[in-house]
């Protein structure tokens, strides 16, 4: 069984089904029928024309259902003519799904559930599992969502930065469980990116790559957490950063640079590095200037910070990161970085510890707690 095919064709099945008319909750739900039917069915007698398959039968799903729910008798007269099996159309809806998923009135939890299960294709439960939810409280989630989006009409074009910005929270969230969200993140931006000729959609996929690419050296054999300067390089994927970096090249050519493509540039400048050592500080601190531009967020402006301190010396990084706000995550952990680097370890010591403390995940705490206990044992 091709999961990845079933995930694929998902999204034109169900613009198929919205275009006759159906009603995009309803749809959506007779598709993960068919999906579910396809997993049982296909590996003893797998069909000719998959996509067709799947069509007749998700509509025939929707048909039932609407026979039996007395409060659509509106749609009765899609009832009565059900259209003959055969080789499904060849239009794709797959790009309105993807507007329809990341639509302004859903909250981004709710849109990026949504995008995995109507133009991922994945299950509730899968969805669940990924993000450490009860299933029960996703289901919920995604009933939700499609309520609010099945009543929208689409006459106007969707935003692609809405769309850009779900699916970079999906590749965010990494791996876990039996989904890996990260490299189904890369897969919907490049089907995306080979429906929408955009500089930043590009920009976003090369980003992709270019972090995918360092995935295997971030965690040590023990699971614990690599920093960047301390990864094996000969881990990298090479291959990776070799499409990120081409793709990301295509698109500054346009000349129409936005914050992904900016973001994409400090990620290849580090992959162009043979070492930590050789990374082009100055460089990337130039980039950032160029993503404040865009982005003049507390996140962009921390990761300016520590390219300062790189490319100027510690004394300047601290300089920077003391215009920061005290809260912003991981200002801490600079803090400490820096003040190791300028030699004063007592208070690089206290300064791990406090953000250990204040760490959002285990791998990280436990980093930042040894670094803090490596220091104090070199203090005795």
């Amino acid at each position: 069984m091709d999961e990845v095919l079933l995930r694929s064709l998902a999204p034109s099945v169900l613009g198929i089904l919205v275009r006759r008319g159906a009603d995009f909750a309803a749809a959506e739900d007779a598709v993960q029928d068919a999906l579910v039917e396809a997993v049982r069915v296909w590996p003893d007698d797998p069909p000719r024309d998959a996509k067709g398959w799947l069509v007749t039968v998700a509509w025939r799903r929707f048909l039932d259902a609407a026979r039996a729910d007395a409060a659509r008798r509106r749609r009765e007269d899609l009832v009565d003519e059900e259209p003959e099996p055969g080789p499904a159309s060849g239009a794709d809806d797959t790009l309105r799904l993807y507007f329809l998923c990341a639509h302004p009135s859903l909250t981004p939890s709710s849109a990026v559930a949504l995008t995995l299960r109507a133009v991922g294709g994945l299950t509730t439960r899968q969805i669940a599992r990924a993000y450490l939810v009860p299933e029960a409280t996703m289901a919920q989630r995604i009933s939700r969502a499609k309520r609010t989006v099945s009543g929208v009409r689409f006459d106007r074009p969707g935003d692609v930065a809405t769309v850009l910005r779900v699916l970079y929270l999906v590749f965010n969230e990494g791996y876990s469980g039996e989904v890996d969200l990260a490299a189904e993140a890369i897969r919907l931006t490049r089907q995306l990116a080979a429906r929408v000729d955009h500089p930043e959609v590009a920009g976003l996929l090369a980003l992709m790559l270019l972090h995918h690419a360092r995935r295997d050296a971030r965690t040590a054999p023990d699971g614990s957490l690599v920093p960047l300067a301390e990864q094996d390089r000969g881990r990298w994927d090479t291959s990776l950063i070799a499409e990120g970096v081409a793709i990301l090249q295509a698109a500054l050519a346009r000349d129409r640079l936005g914050e992904f493509q900016a973001q994409a540039a400090i990620a290849a400048l580090h992959a162009d590095a043979f070492t930590a050592e050789e990374t082009d500080w100055v460089q990337i601190v130039e980039w950032y200037d160029e993503l404040v531009r865009l982005n003049d967020s507390p996140v962009v402006r921390l990761g300016r910070a520590v390219a300062v301190g790189e490319a100027d010396g510690p004394r300047a990084g601290l300089a920077a990161l003391a215009e920061l706000d005290e809260a912003l995550p991981r200002r801490t952990a600079a803090l400490a970085y820096f003040h190791e680097r300028d030699g004063d370890l007592d208070a690089a010591a206290r300064l791990y510890a406090e953000a250990a403390r204040k760490a959002s995940n285990l791998a990280e705490r436990d980093h930042l707690t040894r670094q803090a206990a490596r220091l104090n044992n070199r203090r005795r």
